[in-house]
């Protein structure tokens, strides 16, 4: 979806759904998350423990990993045709349900609020449920605020 001024993006406020493409996490991804933050706990990166001790049956994603593809599925859903975009923050982070290495992951985005800022520019607190393919939770859901200069 295509949104090319704040006007659009007031339009859209409460309305319009976005949804991104399933994505599968891979323990390659999880692994490289782990590198990237120095976050290397055995739940995550040793497969062999985590298929023995884990209560998941399994290694699983970082939350943060989760949340860290906010960004990415949201500018797939909608491209603003504007100056310059930035990611302000996020309200209300909630980790649901853990998402097992080999799951796929999707994310719903609702702009639930579109208020003016800076001279031109808009801030959006998206709602966004990361849903995970086949789980009746959904992995994560979280308020993520951005701006958007035109």
């Amino acid at each position: 979806m295509r949104l090319a001024s704040a006007d659009d993006l007031k339009a859209a406020e409460g309305k319009a759904e976005y949804v991104s493409d399933w994505l599968e996490i891979d323990q390659s991804r999880i692994n490289k998350f782990a590198d990237a933050t120095d976050d290397h706990q055995w739940i995550h990166v040793d497969v062999e423990r985590a298929q023995k001790e884990s209560p998941f049956g399994g290694p699983i994603a970082h939350g943060f990993l989760t949340l860290s593809l906010i960004p990415m599925w949201l500018g797939e859903c909608v491209q603003v045709e504007q100056k310059m975009g930035v990611n302000y923050g996020a309200n209300k982070i909630r980790l649901i349900s853990p998402v097992r290495a080999g799951s796929k992951l999707r994310a719903r985005f609702l702009p639930e609020t579109v208020t003016d800022v800076d001279a031109g520019a808009v801030q959006v607190i998206w709602r966004v449920t990361i849903e995970q393919q086949g789980a009746q939770k959904p992995a994560c859901v979280a308020e993520f605020i951005t701006r958007h200069y035109f």
